[in-house]
């Protein structure tokens, strides 16, 4: 047991590592930045703000690393924030119940990802183009249900998805907290977690190893899908109402970025939910550092490109091959135990 948490808490070090560094700069230049306060009943403070205002990415991301680890990739989770959150303030604004709403808009997320799964699982279609359909469609869907417009609402308990406490701690935090630990649970004390690393290795010796494999395809697309309806609820009720063209702007490239900072390979193959949460987590804590600090909202973008490009290069094949080189002479250089007796 003990070796085995050693070995989870080794493979999060990296990660754990680098959020530590940013918090503690962070602080270093805003004294005040580790400071929390309890307010009626709710936990507020920096820290907080940061896993709060990063519950989407973290949700996109949880699904995002499934994807992925099949060796596919999801474009569309953007779009579909945006069509689920649409959904969502469309639903509540015509009377329908807080229940109603919730369970439509979370078919709808389901629906988009079996329509991507069917895509590149049974069509079998290049996972980047058969999402790039419903990336581009996606916002002119939600804008349909929007008529164009911010469609705004009042409801209580859909507003309190987005700015209520539960235990002490905002409702976004607890859903993806939740679901994450869910997700995590059902994919590692399971043998799905393997057959799904099985597919994104060598997905056609899985189907002939007896893995059904186009079910296993569109699973991990619907469990995106449902990860963008959670995320576009929150989104909506956020800022109470749908803004078709604003909503999940762009967070498709900051889930791929926190499930690549999360040392997933983009090849496919083994992955983790929990390195991909912390992902996320530290991509929010330097959107926080740098609109703490003053600077532009551009130089965001610059980072986490800058980010991207480091993390593609110590990823890639030739890269690897050529540090190997440099590791083996020094290895070959070292003398044996028996030798240095």
């Amino acid at each position: 047991m003990t070796a085995t948490v050693k070995t989870y808490f080794g493979r999060l070090l990296p990660q754990l590592i680098a959020l530590a560094v940013i918090v503690v700069a962070i602080s270093m230049v805003f004294p005040g930045f580790l400071n929390l306060q309890i307010q009626n009943g709710r936990l507020y403070g920096s820290l907080i703000d940061i896993l709060n205002r990063g519950a989407p990415v973290v949700l996109l991301a949880i699904g995002m690393t499934v994807v992925i680890a099949t060796k596919g990739i999801d474009l569309s989770v953007g779009a579909v924030m945006a069509i689920c959150g649409a959904v969502a303030a469309a639903l509540i604004t015509s009377g329908h119940s807080l229940a109603e709403t919730l369970l439509a808009t979370l078919a709808v997320g389901i629906l988009c990802g079996v329509w991507n799964g069917i895509l590149v699982a049974i069509l079998d279609i290049q996972p980047i183009i058969a999402t790039l359909v419903l990336m581009v469609a996606g916002r002119g869907i939600a804008q349909l249900i929007t008529e164009g417009a911010i469609l705004t609402f009042n409801h209580p308990g859909l507003i309190f998805i987005g700015s209520g406490s539960f235990a002490g701690l905002p409702m976004p935090i607890v859903i993806w907290l939740v679901f994450g630990v869910l997700i995590a649970l059902l994919v590692r004390q399971t043998a799905l977690g393997m057959l799904i690393e099985a597919i994104g290795i060598n997905r056609q010796a899985s189907t002939l190893a007896g893995v059904l494999t186009p079910v296993l395809l569109i699973a991990a697309y619907v469990l995106s899908g449902l990860c963008a309806a959670f995320a576009g609820i929150i989104a909506a009720a956020d800022i109470r109402g749908a803004d078709a063209n604003n909503a999940g702007l762009w967070l498709e490239l900051d889930a791929i970025l926190a499930v690549v900072v999360g040392g997933t390979s983009l090849l496919g193959g083994r992955f983790s939910i929990a390195a991909s949460v912390l992902g996320a987590i530290i991509i929010q804590a330097i959107n926080t550092g740098i609109l703490l600090s003053g600077f532009p909202p551009e130089f965001n973008l610059i980072i986490k490109a800058a980010i991207i490009v480091f993390i593609l290069v110590l990823q890639s094949p030739r890269f690897r091959t050529a540090f190997t080189f440099v590791r083996l002479p020094r290895a070959a250089g070292k003398p044996t135990e028996r030798e240095a007796k």
